[in-house]
């Protein structure tokens, strides 16, 4: 796991999720055990971890889509953990001509990701000069050393404050678990009970109480759901109706389901889903 950065704290929040119980580290620490699972977690660099698993140090890693393309290293990708979500965008100072990526031909570029920012900008057709650069890539071009730059974006906010505009995305990045094309013993057993955990917190447990001619108007309604649950109520002709839905749609859902004639709605998290 990335001993420390953005994510370094989502991913113990996992491991804790999952039930596996890691013990906090303490200041300076490079490895600590789990409580309740027979698992033994090393804090390294994230832009290592691609390596380490390459190299049969671990048996899987925890880091960024980015590094993982970044270094080229021969694993496999296992999950996708739906936190330390980010771009690798193109940009250039605000006051640039420059509107498209293919513009960028021929010009001086500065990343911290030169094999991904090469391989990416020659797709959209810029072959560029890339200035690799460590720490603030953006103040590159008011420093002269560079006209673009190609840099990871959360929010756009320290583009802005940089003086800087985006081209476009040129990569999607969030956290992955990765491991050796053939995974030891017990990594793909592992990255079930993660995912159980990913796949929850996508989701919510939704419960009502509805008259029983509404269920085929609220089974309609409820997106990508499997057959609800129908129980009898005492009061004649009422039903309770239990049912999993999308938690990103559930802010449009639930006026919907009134409508028809739901209520006494309740909504509660998931803590592990398996298919």
């Amino acid at each position: 796991m990335p001993a420390k950065g953005r994510l370094r704290e989502p991913a113990i929040h996992l491991l804790e999720a999952a039930g596996l119980g890691p013990e906090q580290p303490g200041e300076g620490a490079l490895a600590f055990p789990c409580r309740d699972a027979p698992v033994d977690v090393l804090l390294v660099r994230a832009a290592d971890i691609p390596e380490y698993v390459q190299d049969a140090v671990v048996d899987c890693g925890i880091t960024g889509a980015d590094l993982v393309r970044e270094r080229g290293a021969s694993v496999e990708e296992l999950l996708r953990l739906d936190f330390g979500g980010c771009t690798l965008e193109a940009a250039v100072p605000q006051e640039a001509e420059i509107r498209e990526i293919s513009e960028l031909a021929g010009l001086r570029v500065a990343t911290v990701f030169p094999r991904l920012a090469r391989e990416l900008l020659a797709e959209r057709g810029a072959e560029v000069e890339l200035v690799e650069v460590t720490g603030s890539v953006e103040v590159a071009p008011r420093l002269g050393l560079a006209d673009a730059v190609v840099d990871l974006v959360s929010s756009g906010s320290t583009l802005r404050t940089n003086g800087l505009r985006s081209l476009g995305i040129l990569f999607s990045s969030e956290a992955v678990l990765i491991a050796e094309p053939e995974p030891a013993p017990g990594t793909e057993e592992l990255a079930r009970v993660l995912g159980s955990v990913v796949d929850a917190r996508k989701t919510r447990y939704l419960m009502m109480n509805a008259p029983a001619e509404a269920v085929e108007k609220i089974t309609a309604l409820v997106p990508g759901s499997r057959s609800p649950s129908v129980l009898p109520l005492q009061e004649d002709g009422m039903v309770a109706v239990h049912v999993l839905v999308p938690a990103a749609q559930v802010w449009q859902l639930l006026p919907q389901l009134e409508a028809v004639g739901a209520s006494a709605i309740l909504l509660v998290p998931v803590e592990r889903m398996l298919a």
